[in-house]
């Protein structure tokens, strides 16, 4: 049976930041990827956007790894010659009766260490985005977008250049503590593997929950529950309208930021993503959702063709909330937490997942 030092499960954004940082070149590194692409799933459906960290509860893992992970990520993307602009944001306060809100998500975002938010009055707003229509708008230049394939790829290829080993199509359906590190088993490529490892880091998304529940010795009550939670997306034919990415107030009791106007590294202009819960994956978006999604988009938007709107893709957030719960913060869950050496969970790491990514791999070091 083989024996390595490290196993990382999911060659999604966080699996891979996480084999970019512990891959040495003394020190066997295995990736495992159940799909037969890596980034399959949430890391590769989303709104490629970099995050300035405004909206996450001050002292929370989300406002403190967004804004650690900010850095990290246009640090590396400069490094690695990754696709992102930082084009900015514009938060816009659609009526009179959103001020209010809007000077709280000021203040929090101030509270959070985001120091460098710029209030707009409705002339200056107009200046800056004509076809936007608000009373009022706070300016986010911290914000950014980026190609997140192009990302995937950049750290896939750093932890190869340590030494990190990718396998796709494999996955790990149990994991058992011995005396030694943890044995590992699955399926590969429709065979039945085993695999010994000293360390275990579980970022399987979507499915971190299904494998911890099949850890050896962890308890029920240490695997958080799992809402699936889809966003659906619209792409805009045409030449954008905006320089910024467009976004409305957050939507009050609900655990999205409202369907938001966002370019592509390429210009491209995409709107999304709504909220909807799942029982099951399902990645559809139907072309009935035009009308909804274009009422939406007209408050902030009202020169909007809604002809030029045509149904994009769809993500699946891993949320540890429910519908009408508060909002969960993200959790990395080491030995001091579960008392078995070597492990590392990741449970619910949605937005902002990616912006935080490397600084949670640097967190996952430090627990490992």
């Amino acid at each position: 049976m083989d024996s390595i030092d490290t196993l990382i499960i999911g060659a999604g954004v966080l699996g891979l930041a996480c084999a970019a940082r512990l891959a040495q070149a003394d020190q066997s590194t295995l990736i495992v990827e159940a799909e037969r692409l890596i980034g399959s799933h949430t890391s590769s459906r989303n709104s490629e956007v970099i995050h300035a960290g405004l909206y996450y509860p001050p002292g929370s893992l989300k406002a403190e790894l967004c804004l650690e992970g900010r850095e990290r990520l246009y640090a590396w993307c400069a490094t690695h010659r990754v696709g992102h602009r930082r084009l900015g944001k514009l938060l816009v306060a659609v009526g009179d009766s959103e001020r209010d809100q809007l000077d709280a998500l000021a203040a929090n975002a101030e509270a959070c260490g985001v120091h460098d938010l710029r209030a707009l009055s409705r002339s200056q707003l107009l200046r800056l985005e004509p076809a936007v229509h608000g009373m009022a708008a706070l300016l986010s230049p911290s914000t950014g977008i980026i190609d997140s394939h192009a990302y995937l790829q950049s750290l896939l290829a750093a932890g190869e250049q340590r030494g990190a080993q990718l396998v796709l199509d494999t996955r790990v359906e149990r994991l058992d503590p011995g005396p030694d590190g943890w044995l590992a088993s699955g399926v590969s490529a429709g065979e039945p593997f085993q695999i010994k490892a000293q360390r275990v880091v579980n970022a399987g998304g979507l499915f971190a929950q299904q494998l911890a529940h099949r850890t050896a010795g962890l308890p029920p009550a240490q695997v958080p529950p799992l809402h699936l939670c889809q966003g659906r997306y619209f792409g805009y034919s045409g030449r954008s309208p905006f320089r910024h990415l467009i976004y409305p107030l957050p939507e009050a009791n609900t655990a999205g930021l409202g369907i938001h106007a966002t370019l592509d590294t390429a210009g491209q202009l995409r709107f999304g993503p709504d909220i909807r819960y799942l029982e099951r994956l399902d990645y559809r978006v139907d072309e009935q959702l035009r009308a909804p999604f274009a009422a939406a988009i007209r408050r902030y938007f009202p020169g909007l063709d809604c002809s030029r709107l045509t149904p994009g893709y769809s993500g699946v957030r891993p949320k540890l909330c429910g519908p009408g719960e508060p909002p969960a913060d993200f959790v990395i869950q080491g030995p001091s937490e579960h008392r078995l050496a070597g492990l590392v969970n990741l449970f619910g790491i949605e937005s902002p997942g990616l912006t935080a990514s490397l600084a949670i791999a640097e967190r996952v070091a430090q627990a490992l």
